[in-house]
C-alpha cells in the first residue's frame, strides 16, 4: 500500500500528466465528473453573486460620502455667502480681505475638511478683490479644467468629482472635490472648492470584499465537503454494483451484493442478488447438462470403438477381396471401405471435441521448428495436392527457430488447412508460409481460390458447419476440423484467423506464442495478404524450402 501510495504521489508530482490525468478522471469517474461541475457551477454563482454586493456595496458607499460631502459643503458655502451678504464694505479692500480671511477658519469648521481652495473667477485687475488661498493639501492645480468651467457657468449649482489627494507617507488616496461659486460684494463671483478624503470608505470597502470572498471560498469548499459526502453515498454502492457485476461476468457466480436499509439501493441490492441467484442456478443446469451431454458422447464413442473396429476390419477384407466379385458388389464393398473410415474419423474428431468438452486436454510439448514441421505436412500431402492440381510452395523467412508446441496437434492443425486450401483451391497455387518475431511465430496457408463471403467467413470454425451444403468433399472431412484446429490454437495460447473475399481465396494464419507468453500485438504474417489475387509467379515469394541437417537433427 505505501508503495502504491508512493507511485501516485509521484505521478501527481508530475505536474506534466495532470491533464491527461484529470482528462482521464473525467471520463471514467462519475464521481469526479458530477463533483467537479457541482463545484464549478457553485463557484460561478457565488463569484456573481459576490461581484454584485460588492460593486452594490461600493456604489452605496461612495453615494452616501458624495451627499455627505455636498451636504457639509452646502451648508458651508451657505453660511459664507450669509456673512457675505451681510458684511459692509463700502469700498474698502481691508475690509473684504479681513472678511475672507475670517470666512476661511469658520467654513473650514462647517464643511468638515481642512483642504480648501478659493479663486476668484475673473480675470480683470481689482483694487477690491481678496486675494486667492488655498488650505490645506489641495491646490488649484489639482482641479480640472472640467470642472472649473462647470462651476463658473453655473453660479447657484454644487458640482462634484472624484480626486486623487496626497497622503502622509507619498502614497495617492481617494477622494472627491466640490466646487460651487461664492459671491463677493463689490469684487464678484470666487469659485470655493472642499476637498474630502475617502479613504475610510476605501477600507471599509476593502473589508467588505476580503469579507465576502472569505465567505464565498468558505461556501464553495463547505459545498464541495457536502457534495463529496452525498455522492459517495450515491456512487460506493454503484461501484460495489459494478464490481460485482463483474465479478460475476468473470465466473464467480457466488459473489452478491450487501443489502442495508429499505432504501432504493437496498432494492436494487435485492433484486441484483435475485437475479444473480437465478443466473448461478441456470448455469448450473446447463453446467450439468453440458456435462451429461459430454459423457453421453464420450460414452457413446467409446462404446462405438469395439463394433467399429470389427466392422472395419470386415470392411478392409472385403475390399482387399473385391477384384473377385461382380462389379455391382466390388462397387458397394469400396464403399463400404471408404464410409467405415470416415466414420472411424468422426469418431476420432468426436472423442477431441468432448476432451475439449470436458476440458481434459493436455498439451505435450517439445521444441520444434514449426517450418521443419510444415514441410513435412506438405511433402506428406504432395499426392493429393498433384491429385487436384494445385501447386503447393513454402515460404519460410523466419520460422527455423524451435518453439515449444505440441507437434502432434500443430501437425494436425497445418493438415487440416493446407487439406482444406487444396480441396477449395480450384487446382490453383497454394502459399504455405512461415514467419516469426521476437514475440511469436505464425504459418498461414493462402489459396487463390473462389473464397469465402464474410457472413461464411464468420462461421468457418462452427461444428459441423459447410459454406456450401451441397458442395460435394473429395477429401472426406468430417465439418470439425477447423473447430478441433481452432481449439488446439487456443490450447496453446495462440490464435486462429481467416482471411476470406469472393473471387480472391482464403488465408488462414496460426499464431503461436514464444516460451507461453500471451500474445499481445500484430501477428507476424497479416491476416489480409493485400494482394489482388495474382497468380503465384508474380507475387515473387515463394521458394522450396532447404532445411539444414543440423535443424532437422535437433527437432
Amino acid at each position: 500500500m505505501a508503495v502504491s501510495r508512493a507511485a501516485r504521489w509521484a505521478l501527481w508530482r508530475d505536474w506534466r500528466t495532470w491533464p491527461d490525468r484529470l482528462i482521464e478522471s473525467w471520463r471514467r469517474s462519475l464521481r469526479f465528473r458530477t463533483l467537479a461541475v457541482t463545484l464549478g457551477l457553485t463557484a460561478l454563482t457565488i463569484m456573481v453573486a459576490l461581484v454584485w454586493m460588492a460593486l452594490a456595496i461600493q456604489n452605496d458607499l461612495f453615494d452616501s460620502r458624495v451627499r455627505q460631502a455636498e451636504a457639509a459643503a452646502g451648508r458651508a458655502t451657505q453660511a459664507a455667502q450669509e456673512k457675505m451678504d451681510a458684511a459692509v464694505v463700502e469700498g474698502d479692500a481691508n475690509v473684504l480681505q479681513n472678511l475672507m480671511n475670517d470666512l476661511r477658519d469658520v467654513v473650514s469648521r462647517q464643511a468638515g475638511t481642512d483642504m480648501m481652495v478659493v479663486s476668484r473667477i475673473s480675470s480683470e485687475p481689482s483694487a477690491l478683490a481678496p486675494q486667492d488661498f488655498q488650505r490645506g493639501s489641495l491646490t488649484a492645480e489639482m482641479i480640472s479644467p472640467e470642472l472649473h468651467r462647470s462651476v463658473q457657468a453655473t453660479p447657484d449649482q454644487q458640482w462634484w468629482q472624484s480626486i486623487g489627494l496626497p497622503g502622509d507617507d507619498g502614497r495617492v488616496i481617494p477622494g472627491i472635490v466640490v466646487g460651487q461659486q461664492l459671491q463677493v460684494p463689490e469684487a464678484g463671483a470666487y469659485e470655493l472648492y472642499f476637498a474630502y478624503d475617502m479613504s475610510g470608505e476605501a477600507a471599509t470597502l476593502g473589508f467588505v470584499q476580503v469579507t465576502l470572498w472569505g465567505v464565498g471560498i468558505a461556501l464553495v469548499v463547505l459545498i464541495g465537503a457536502i457534495s463529496w459526502v452525498v455522492l459517495r453515498s450515491v456512487t460506493v454502492p454503484i461501484a460495489q454494483a459494478a464490481e460485482t457485476s463483474a465479478k460475476l461476468a468473470g465466473g464467480d457466480l457466488g459473489v452478491r451484493l450487501p443489502v442495508m436499509g429499505e432504501d432504493e439501493f437496498a432494492t436494487l441490492g435485492r433484486s441484483f442478488n435475485a437475479m444473480a441467484d437465478s443466473i448461478e442456478s441456470q448455469i448450473k443446469e446447463l453446467a450439468d447438462l453440458s456435462l451429461v451431454q459430454q459423457r453421453f458422447v464420450s460414452d457413446v464413442s467409446h462404446e462405438l470403438r469395439t463394433p467399429l473396429t470389427t466392422i472395419r476390419l470386415a470392411s478392409d477384407m472385403l475390399n482387399d477381396q473385391r477384384d473377385e466379385f461382380d462389379p455391382t458388389t466390388a462397387r458397394t464393398a469400396e464403399l463400404l471401405h471408404a464410409q467405415v473410415q470416415r466414420f472411424e474419423t468422426l469418431l476420432g474428431d468426436l472423442l477431441e471435441i468432448s476432451r475439449y468438452d470436458a476440458g481434459s486436454v493436455q498439451l505435450e510439448l517439445e521444441a520444434t521448428s514449426l517450418a521443419q514441421l510444415a514441410e513435412d505436412v506438405v511433402e506428406s500431402m504432395a499426392q493429393l495436392a498433384e491429385q487436384h492440381g494445385s501447386d503447393v510452395r513454402v515460404v519460410a523467412p523466419g520460422g527455423y527457430s524451435p518453439v515449444d508446441m505440441d507437434p502432434r496437434r500443430v501437425r494436425r492443425v497445418v493438415r487440416n488447412l493446407l487439406g482444406n486450401a487444396i480441396e477449395h483451391g480450384e487446382g490453383r497455387p497454394i502459399v504455405v508460409t512461415v514467419d516469426s518475431d521476437q514475440r511469436a511465430v505464425a504459418l498461414g496457408v493462402r489459396d487463390f481460390g473462389l473464397g469465402m463471403s464474410p457472413e461464411d467467413a464468420e462461421r468457418v470454425f462452427d461444428r459441423f458447419w459447410r459454406a456450401d451444403p451441397s458442395r460435394k468433399r473429395t477429401i472426406g472431412g468430417t465439418g470439425l476440423g477447423l473447430s478441433i484446429a481452432l481449439g488446439d490454437a487456443k490450447l496453446h495460447g495462440g490464435t486462429l484467423g481467416v482471411w476470406s473475399e469472393l473471387g480472391r481465396g482464403t488465408n488462414f494464419v496460426l499464431t503461436l506464442p514464444r516460451r507461453g507468453q500471451p500474445l499481445d500485438g500484430a501477428s507476424p504474417i497479416p491476416l489480409d495478404p493485400g494482394d489482388d489475387g495474382a497468380p503465384l509467379e508474380h507475387l515473387g515469394l515463394t521458394q522450396p524450402i532447404e532445411v539444414p541437417g543440423a535443424q532437422r537433427r535437433g527437432r
